[in-house]
């Protein structure tokens, strides 16, 4: 049994996938296996798949379901004891795993591991702004504004996925937003603060670049774990306090779009807290 699964979801990006799968099988560090997911692709992904075969599990689903079924499918099919996740249109440095695994090993309390990266942003590379500056420990209260770890950084013990639960397939974005609250409000993590990761954004088929108000959904997120009793206090209070603005914040939009059904809508979700 290797000691890592790496998780690499698709869906017509064969022009991408090549490269992330290349980055995985250069790495230095070598005891982990590889599951990547076709999401259903009409593209060229199958003959990417079979110029790989024996190199890589493959798990194909025969209908789009989403980037958050496709990784629980390969979690569902690994047993190893830490899993990654690699996103098809980014690709990792060849030390990230090795580094990771160190890091693993030197801060033994933290089940949660991830990296710093770089940003290409159609096709230039660009300085990430203060709000998404890294941090560690206890980073619930940071990360309810926005998404703070890029799934492709992400190193976890697989026991936090049985034990909390895996990424959300109703939502069509802001999956990883939804999954680091619930991780990040019950256990620190640890940033190896390097570089191992580059990703690229801005291209029309990212699922960010598509979705319209993309608070929606991380107000839903917010909205099911305050129904929870898994946060301590101050978490809480600052999850209803986050709530609550960025309600108000798209109830500003709604408004400029008459949509008086929204409107309605994200005030009832104010008023319950």
């Amino acid at each position: 049994m290797p000691s890592v699964t790496v998780i690499l979801p698709t869906w017509n990006r064969a022009e991408w996938l090549e490269t992330a799968i290349e980055s995985v099988l250069t790495q230095t560090f070598r005891d982990y296996e590889l599951i990547v997911v076709d999401d259903a692709s009409t593209d060229s992904t199958a003959k990417i798949f079979e110029r790989y075969s024996g190199k890589i599990r493959c798990i194909i689903l025969t209908k789009n379901r989403g980037v958050s079924a496709a990784r629980n499918a390969a979690v569902l099919k690994s047993d190893s004891e830490w899993i990654a996740f690699l996103d098809s249109d980014d690709y990792w440095h060849p030390e990230k795993l090795q580094k990771q695994i160190e890091q693993t090993k030197i801060r033994q309390g933290f089940p949660i591991h991830f990296t710093d990266e770089i940003w290409i942003r159609n096709g230039i590379r660009v300085n990430p702004k203060k709000k998404h500056q890294k941090r560690e420990g206890w980073i619930f209260q940071p990360s309810l504004a926005l998404c703070l770890m890029a799934p492709s950084t992400v190193l976890l013990r697989r026991e936090l996925l049985e034990v909390h639960g895996m990424f959300d397939e109703r939502l069509p974005v802001c999956e990883d937003y939804d999954l680091w609250l619930r991780l990040c409000a019950q256990h620190p993590v640890a940033l190896l603060n390097e570089k191992l990761m580059t990703r690229h954004g801005g291209h029309a088929d990212q699922l960010s670049q598509r979705e319209w108000g993309i608070d929606r959904y991380r107000v839903q997120s917010i909205n099911k774990i305050l129904k929870t009793e898994i946060l301590k206090p101050d978490d809480r209070l600052a999850a209803i306090r986050m709530l609550q603005k960025k309600c108000r914040i798209l109830i500003q939009g709604f408004h400029k779009r008459d949509n008086m059904k929204e409107v309605r809508n994200y005030e009832k979700i104010i008023s319950q807290f």
